[in-house]
C-alpha cells in the first residue's frame, strides 16, 4: 500500500529509528528553519483553528515548543524576513527593507562555524521544496547544516492551489468566522473582501497544501537519518487579517499600517528531539528579531558583534528556568513606515508619527480583541507614557 507524505511523517515520529549503520552526527544539531508569508498563527489548528487542516504543522507543534506569544517585528514579508535573518530592526534595515550585501546573515554566521548553509529565494511551495530537496540529498550526516526555506504562496489571489486542495473546503461556510464590512481604510487586498467566505477557501486551502509540503521536508529528514539529530523550527514572516475588521492583508492591509495581532501574532514551533520536551507550550512573549541570537546559541556559534536588540530564548525552547539575574525580558517592539508598537503581556501601545497619531492603547486583558482604543483615556496615561518611553528608548537604542 502506497503511504502518503502526511501519513509518512505523522507516523513516523512515533517509530523508532531505522537500523540501518549509520554515520556518526554531528556535535552541533543540524537545522531546518521553514519561513511561511502572511501566515497568521490564528488560522493554525495548533492556535485554535476548527476550521483548517494542518495535521503535520499541528504534530510538529505537539512534538517540541508551540510559542503562543510569538511578535513579528514587521508585519511584512521582505523586512520581517531580513529581520529573521539578521537579527536587526526594521530601522536598522533602512527604508527598503532587505538585507544588503554588508549585513550579518545568519548563515554567514554559521558557515565559519563549519556549517553547510543554503537558504532558499521566497518561491512558490513546490519549487521551494525542490530546492530544499536538492540541498538534503547532497548532505553528510556528519557535517551540520543550515536550511533556511522560503514559502510565498500564501499571497492573493492564491492562484496555483491544486484541486484536490480546494476540494477539502469546497463546502466549508467558515462559520465560526465574523463578517465584518469593509473598513473605510481598507488598502491591501481590499478586493478579496467582496467574496470573503470563498477566498477564505483559498487560504485554508493553501495552508493544507504548505502542510503537505512541510511533510515532505520532515519525510526526508527520516529518509537520510537526519531527523534525530535535526532541530526544526517553523515560523511565518507576518500574518494576515484575512476578513477580520473589514480589511484582508498583513500590516498593508490599511492605510495607516496597522500592528493588530492577526498581522504581529505568528506561528512558532520548535522541534528538536532530545532537546526540547514535547506537548511543550510557551507563553512568554519573544520576538522575530530574538531568532537569530536564539539559532547561534543552538549551533554554538557567537552571535555577531553588531547593535542587535534580541536574545536567546534557547531556555524557553527548552522548557528551563532562567537565572534570578537575567529574567526574560517582558516587552516586545515593532515598527513599519511610520508606526510603532511597544507590548507587554497586558498592553498595547501604537503610535504614528512619532506619537502625533492617529495613536492606539489597548488593555489587553479587559478588550483582547483590540476593539476599544483607550489611548485618550486618561486614566491609562501612566500606562501609556511608560510603553511610550520604553519605545522611545528602543527606537534610539537600535535604529543604527
Amino acid at each position: 500500500m502506497r503511504i502518503s507524505r502526511r501519513r509518512f511523517f505523522i507516523g513516523s515520529l512515533a517509530l523508532p529509528a531505522l537500523a540501518a549503520k549509520k554515520q556518526a552526527p554531528p556535535e552541533r544539531p543540524h537545522i531546518l528553519l521553514m519561513v511561511a508569508d502572511r501566515l497568521p498563527a490564528w488560522m493554525l489548528p495548533s492556535y485554535g483553528n476548527k476550521e483548517v487542516q494542518a495535521p503535520n504543522l499541528d504534530r510538529l507543534a505537539q512534538t517540541g515548543t508551540n510559542f503562543l506569544s510569538h511578535y513579528v517585528s514587521t508585519p511584512a514579508p521582505e523586512p520581517s524576513r531580513a529581520t529573521i535573518l539578521t537579527g536587526r530592526t526594521a530601522m536598522q534595515l533602512g527604508p527598503a527593507g532587505t538585507v544588503s550585501a554588508a549585513d550579518v546573515t545568519l548563515d554567514k554566521v554559521l558557515a565559519p562555524a563549519g556549517y553547510a548553509c543554503h537558504i532558499t529565494a521566497a518561491l512558490p511551495f513546490a519549487d521551494a521544496n525542490a530546492d530544499a530537496l536538492q540541498f538534503l540529498d547532497q548532505q553528510s550526516a556528519a557535517t551540520p547544516f543550515l536550511l533556511v526555506v522560503n514559502y510565498a504562496d500564501l499571497a492573493a489571489p492564491y492562484d496555483g492551489i491544486a484541486q484536490k486542495y480546494l476540494d477539502l473546503y469546497a463546502s466549508q461556510r467558515f462559520a465560526n468566522y465574523s463578517v465584518e464590512a469593509a473598513a473605510a481604510n481598507a488598502r491591501a487586498g481590499r478586493e478579496m473582501l467582496a467574496d470573503r467566505v470563498a477566498n477564505l477557501r483559498k487560504v485554508a486551502a493553501a495552508i493544507t497544501a504548505l502542510d503537505d509540503h512541510v511533510a515532505a521536508l520532515i519525510a526526508r529528514l527520516h529518509q537520510k537519518q537526519f531527523y534525530d539529530h535535526t532541530l526544526v523550527v517553523f515560523t511565518s514572516t507576518c500574518g494576515a487579517l484575512l476578513g477580520r475588521r473589514g480589511l484582508w492583508d498583513a500590516g498593508d492591509a490599511s492605510d495607516p499600517v496597522n500592528m493588530f495581532d492577526e498581522v504581529v501574532n505568528t506561528p512558532l514551533f520548535w522541534s528538536w528531539p532530545g532537546r526540547v520536551p514535547a506537548l511543550n507550550s510557551q507563553v512568554a512573549q519573544v520576538s522575530s528579531y530574538d531568532l537569530l541570537p536564539t539559532l547561534c546559541d543552538a549551533a554554538g556559534a557567537s552571535v555577531p558583534e553588531r547593535n542587535l536588540c534580541g536574545r536567546s530564548y534557547l531556555l524557553l525552547a527548552t522548557n528551563k528556568p532562567f537565572p534570578k539575574r537575567q529574567s526574560w525580558r517582558t516587552t516586545v517592539f515593532g515598527h513599519y513606515q511610520n508606526t510603532d508598537m511597544a507590548r507587554i503581556a497586558h498592553y498595547k501601545l501604537v503610535l504614528r508619527g512619532d506619537g502625533q497619531g492617529p495613536n492606539e492603547l489597548y488593555d489587553l486583558t479587559a478588550d483582547p480583541g483590540e476593539r476599544s482604543n483607550q489611548a485618550a483615556n486618561p486614566q491609562f496615561l501612566t500606562v501609556r507614557n511608560t510603553l511610550a518611553a520604553d519605545l522611545a528608548k528602543w527606537k534610539r537604542q537600535y535604529s543604527a
